[in-house]
């Protein structure tokens, strides 16, 4: 079994979503995990997670829509996970690239998650995008003053440097379509070199759809494009790969197991 840890199903109609997760299953991808990008939103990531058992949620605030509305509280996140199917923080961090909100709100947003995560013990979902040198230094800070904490760097398509530096303080890195694009032999190579049990799988769709289907719209039963491509920069087999991606989102997402 597969499980694509980062996906975005409540961008998709209800009638749709019973026919992505049927897909999902016939191309072995059993267990997803839909994310939440406002607290706004963190009731239809729930509705979601309620009604499809193959289906958990994160809740939080996306770097990109951190200037919407005021900062949410640590208490305001932690009352928010309190759910049985919500198993994760975020996705919180830092975007550099898009700059839609002042970064001296993300980086107190991104903050403020980190806390939550340590509080509640669910697992930090962490977008990073050309912030690569301040993400590190956030989760370097808040460890080093508050004690560690559970994260993901998800989609990861940063430099080396905090690939290293996220393995050193336990966090996981999640690869995507990304991975598989020809452009990617960068982000193969870093992936090659990092710790198999540090290692998981998504789609963060509807986007980034990996080879073959680039350009299309993506859907969960498109994980195992990348998990392949995953497994042949680390010389193993589909399936061994299927299974290290699966036991690694179980260990790191303990709610769920």
């Amino acid at each position: 079994m597969l499980v694509d840890s980062h996906c975005h199903l409540d961008y998709f109609s209800e009638e749709e979503i019973g026919q992505i997760l049927a897909r999902a299953g016939e191309a072995g991808v059993g267990r997803m995990v839909t994310i939440g990008v406002r607290m706004a939103q963190a009731e239809a990531v729930k509705a979601i997670a309620d009604r499809f058992p193959e289906v958990w949620g994160t809740v939080g605030v996306h770097p990109q829509n951190a200037g919407e509305e005021a900062v949410p509280e640590v208490a305001a996140i932690v009352a928010a996970a309190d759910h049985p199917r919500i198993i994760g923080i975020g996705e919180s961090g830092l975007d550099y690239f898009y700059d839609k909100a002042p970064r001296e709100v993300q980086q107190e947003g991104f903050r403020r998650h980190i806390r939550a995560a340590r509080e509640t013990g669910l697992p930090l979902v962490v977008h990073a995008r050309d912030a690569d040198a301040d993400i590190s230094g956030i989760l370097r800070d808040e460890a080093e003053e508050g004690g560690p904490f559970p994260f993901l760097l998800h989609c990861f398509s940063s430099g080396r440097q905090l690939a290293e530096d996220a393995v050193k303080m336990g966090g996981y890195l999640s690869f995507s379509g990304i991975l598989t694009f020809p452009k990617s032999q960068e982000i193969r190579d870093i992936a090659r070199d990092m710790p198999r049990d540090r290692l998981l799988v998504e789609t963060d769709s509807p986007y980034l759809a990996p080879a073959p289907y680039r350009g299309k719209r993506n859907e969960p039963s498109y994980v195992p494009h990348t998990a392949r491509v995953l497994a042949d920069v680390h010389g193993v087999t589909a399936d061994d790969m299927a299974a290290i991606t699966t036991e690694n989102f179980f260990r790191l997402f303990k709610k769920a197991a």
